[in-house]
Protein backbone atom coordinates (compact mmCIF):
# COMPACT_ATOMS: atom_id res chain seq x y z
CA UNK A 1 0.00 0.00 0.00
CA UNK A 2 1.28 3.47 -0.91
CA UNK A 3 2.37 5.41 2.18
CA UNK A 4 0.16 8.40 1.39
CA UNK A 5 -2.88 6.17 0.92
CA UNK A 6 -2.08 4.37 4.15
CA UNK A 7 -1.74 7.66 6.02
CA UNK A 8 -5.02 9.05 4.66
CA UNK A 9 -6.88 5.83 5.41
CA UNK A 10 -5.59 5.76 8.98
CA UNK A 11 -6.29 9.47 9.50
CA UNK A 12 -9.86 9.24 8.17
CA UNK A 13 -10.81 6.18 10.21
CA UNK A 14 -9.30 7.62 13.39
CA UNK A 15 -11.00 10.99 12.85
CA UNK A 16 -14.40 9.32 12.50
CA UNK A 17 -13.80 7.62 15.84
CA UNK A 18 -12.55 10.79 17.55
CA UNK A 19 -15.59 12.76 16.38
CA UNK A 20 -17.98 10.24 17.93
CA UNK A 21 -19.05 11.02 21.53
CA UNK A 22 -17.10 8.98 24.06
CA UNK A 23 -15.43 9.17 27.49
CA UNK A 24 -12.24 10.71 26.11
CA UNK A 25 -14.02 13.50 24.24
CA UNK A 26 -16.28 14.14 27.24
CA UNK A 27 -13.25 14.43 29.53
CA UNK A 28 -11.53 16.83 27.13
CA UNK A 29 -14.63 19.06 27.02
CA UNK A 30 -15.03 19.06 30.81
CA UNK A 31 -11.36 19.73 31.53
CA UNK A 32 -10.74 22.27 28.76
CA UNK A 33 -12.95 24.84 30.49
CA UNK A 34 -10.56 24.68 33.44
CA UNK A 35 -7.16 23.83 31.97
CA UNK A 36 -7.39 25.51 28.58
CA UNK A 37 -5.91 24.66 25.19
CA UNK A 38 -3.22 22.33 26.57
CA UNK A 39 -5.89 19.80 27.55
CA UNK A 40 -6.35 18.27 24.09
CA UNK A 41 -2.65 17.73 23.29
CA UNK A 42 -1.80 16.35 26.75
CA UNK A 43 -4.78 13.98 26.90
CA UNK A 44 -3.86 12.83 23.38
CA UNK A 45 -0.28 12.21 24.57
CA UNK A 46 -1.50 9.75 27.21
CA UNK A 47 -3.91 8.21 24.70
CA UNK A 48 -1.09 7.86 22.15
CA UNK A 49 1.17 5.99 24.58
CA UNK A 50 -1.52 3.36 25.15
CA UNK A 51 -2.26 3.10 21.43
CA UNK A 52 1.44 2.71 20.65
CA UNK A 53 1.55 -0.20 23.08
CA UNK A 54 -1.48 -1.81 21.41
CA UNK A 55 -0.04 -1.38 17.90
CA UNK A 56 3.22 -2.99 19.05
CA UNK A 57 1.33 -5.91 20.59
CA UNK A 58 -0.58 -6.51 17.35
CA UNK A 59 2.52 -6.21 15.17
CA UNK A 60 4.42 -8.64 17.40
CA UNK A 61 1.56 -11.14 17.51
CA UNK A 62 0.77 -10.58 21.19
CA UNK A 63 -2.80 -9.34 20.68
CA UNK A 64 -4.22 -12.85 21.22
CA UNK A 65 -3.17 -12.61 24.87
CA UNK A 66 -5.38 -9.56 25.30
CA UNK A 67 -8.25 -10.86 23.18
CA UNK A 68 -9.72 -13.06 25.91
CA UNK A 69 -13.27 -12.83 27.33
CA UNK A 70 -11.98 -12.59 30.90
CA UNK A 71 -9.57 -9.76 30.05
CA UNK A 72 -12.28 -7.79 28.25
CA UNK A 73 -14.70 -8.35 31.13
CA UNK A 74 -12.15 -7.04 33.65
CA UNK A 75 -11.55 -3.98 31.46
CA UNK A 76 -15.31 -3.40 31.18
CA UNK A 77 -16.01 -3.61 34.92
CA UNK A 78 -12.97 -1.50 35.77
CA UNK A 79 -13.96 1.10 33.19
CA UNK A 80 -17.55 1.18 34.44
CA UNK A 81 -16.38 1.74 38.02
CA UNK A 82 -13.89 4.44 37.03
CA UNK A 83 -16.37 6.36 34.86
CA UNK A 84 -19.03 6.13 37.57
CA UNK A 85 -16.49 7.57 40.02
CA UNK A 86 -15.58 10.42 37.67
CA UNK A 87 -19.24 11.15 36.94
CA UNK A 88 -20.37 11.16 40.58
CA UNK A 89 -17.38 13.28 41.64
CA UNK A 90 -18.18 15.78 38.91
CA UNK A 91 -21.84 15.93 39.99
CA UNK A 92 -20.92 16.58 43.62
CA UNK A 93 -18.50 19.30 42.56
CA UNK A 94 -21.42 21.29 41.11
CA UNK A 95 -22.42 22.31 44.64
CA UNK A 96 -19.17 24.12 45.32
CA UNK A 97 -17.93 25.00 41.84
CA UNK A 98 -17.17 28.65 41.11
CA UNK A 99 -15.76 30.65 38.24
CA UNK A 100 -12.51 30.79 40.19
CA UNK A 101 -12.08 27.13 39.18
CA UNK A 102 -11.56 28.34 35.63
CA UNK A 103 -8.32 29.96 36.75
CA UNK A 104 -6.96 26.71 38.25
CA UNK A 105 -5.58 24.29 35.68
CA UNK A 106 -4.72 20.64 36.05
CA UNK A 107 -1.07 19.63 35.73
CA UNK A 108 0.40 18.07 32.61
CA UNK A 109 0.89 14.72 34.34
CA UNK A 110 -2.76 14.59 35.41
CA UNK A 111 -4.02 15.34 31.91
CA UNK A 112 -1.74 12.76 30.29
CA UNK A 113 -2.73 10.21 32.92
CA UNK A 114 -6.37 10.94 32.14
CA UNK A 115 -5.72 9.99 28.52
CA UNK A 116 -4.02 6.76 29.58
CA UNK A 117 -6.71 5.74 32.07
CA UNK A 118 -9.74 6.49 29.91
CA UNK A 119 -8.18 4.59 27.00
CA UNK A 120 -7.14 1.51 28.95
CA UNK A 121 -10.50 1.16 30.73
CA UNK A 122 -12.62 1.54 27.60
CA UNK A 123 -13.69 -1.94 26.41
CA UNK A 124 -14.93 -0.56 23.08
CA UNK A 125 -11.46 0.86 22.45
CA UNK A 126 -9.89 -2.53 23.18
CA UNK A 127 -12.38 -4.40 20.98
CA UNK A 128 -11.84 -1.94 18.13
CA UNK A 129 -8.08 -2.45 18.22
CA UNK A 130 -8.37 -6.22 18.49
CA UNK A 131 -10.68 -6.38 15.47
CA UNK A 132 -10.69 -3.47 13.00
CA UNK A 133 -7.43 -2.01 14.28
CA UNK A 134 -5.66 -5.36 14.09
CA UNK A 135 -6.63 -5.73 10.44
CA UNK A 136 -5.34 -2.27 9.65
CA UNK A 137 -2.06 -2.81 11.49
CA UNK A 138 -1.46 -6.15 9.79
CA UNK A 139 -2.19 -4.54 6.43
CA UNK A 140 0.27 -1.74 7.18
CA UNK A 141 2.83 -4.30 8.33
CA UNK A 142 3.15 -5.53 4.74
CA UNK A 143 5.11 -2.34 4.14
CA UNK A 144 7.35 -3.13 7.11
CA UNK A 145 7.85 -1.06 10.24
CA UNK A 146 7.80 2.08 8.11
CA UNK A 147 4.26 1.24 7.08
CA UNK A 148 3.26 0.76 10.71
CA UNK A 149 4.87 4.09 11.63
CA UNK A 150 2.96 5.87 8.84
CA UNK A 151 -0.27 4.22 9.97
CA UNK A 152 0.30 5.22 13.59
CA UNK A 153 1.16 8.82 12.68
CA UNK A 154 -2.02 9.17 10.65
CA UNK A 155 -4.08 7.68 13.47
CA UNK A 156 -2.64 9.86 16.23
CA UNK A 157 -2.62 13.09 14.21
CA UNK A 158 -6.38 12.72 13.70
CA UNK A 159 -6.91 12.44 17.46
CA UNK A 160 -4.46 15.27 18.16
CA UNK A 161 -6.07 17.57 15.62
CA UNK A 162 -9.64 17.07 16.83
CA UNK A 163 -9.02 17.12 20.57
CA UNK A 164 -6.72 20.14 20.22
CA UNK A 165 -9.38 21.96 18.22
CA UNK A 166 -12.01 21.21 20.89
CA UNK A 167 -9.84 22.33 23.80
CA UNK A 168 -8.60 25.42 21.94
CA UNK A 169 -12.16 26.46 21.08
CA UNK A 170 -13.36 26.03 24.66
CA UNK A 171 -10.32 27.82 26.10
CA UNK A 172 -10.98 30.85 23.89
CA UNK A 173 -14.58 31.09 25.04
CA UNK A 174 -14.17 30.26 28.72
CA UNK A 175 -13.76 33.92 29.73
CA UNK A 176 -17.26 34.52 28.40
CA UNK A 177 -18.77 31.55 30.24
CA UNK A 178 -21.15 32.38 33.08
CA UNK A 179 -21.35 30.27 36.22
CA UNK A 180 -24.67 28.75 35.14
CA UNK A 181 -23.28 27.78 31.72
CA UNK A 182 -20.15 26.34 33.33
CA UNK A 183 -22.28 24.24 35.70
CA UNK A 184 -24.42 23.09 32.78
CA UNK A 185 -21.34 21.94 30.85
CA UNK A 186 -20.03 20.03 33.86
CA UNK A 187 -23.47 18.54 34.56
CA UNK A 188 -23.87 17.28 30.99
CA UNK A 189 -20.35 15.81 31.03
CA UNK A 190 -21.04 14.11 34.38
CA UNK A 191 -24.26 12.61 33.05
CA UNK A 192 -22.48 11.35 29.92
CA UNK A 193 -19.74 9.72 31.99
CA UNK A 194 -22.39 7.90 34.04
CA UNK A 195 -24.14 6.78 30.84
CA UNK A 196 -20.87 5.50 29.39
CA UNK A 197 -20.13 3.73 32.69
CA UNK A 198 -23.51 2.02 32.59
CA UNK A 199 -22.81 0.98 29.00
CA UNK A 200 -19.45 -0.52 30.00
CA UNK A 201 -21.13 -2.46 32.84
CA UNK A 202 -23.79 -3.78 30.47
CA UNK A 203 -21.09 -4.82 28.01
CA UNK A 204 -19.31 -6.70 30.80
CA UNK A 205 -22.46 -8.63 31.71
CA UNK A 206 -23.03 -9.58 28.09
CA UNK A 207 -19.38 -10.52 27.41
Amino acid sequence: MHYLSLFLLSFTIALSGALAPGPLLTAVIAESARSGAKTGPLVTLGHALVELFMVACIALGLARILNQPLVLKIISFSGAAMLAYFGVRLLFSLKTVSLAALETSAGANNLAWMGITLSLLNPYWAVWWLSIGAGLVLGAQKAGWTGIAVFFCGHILADLGWYSFVSFSISKSRRCISLSVYKMILGVCAALLLVFGAGFALYAFRA
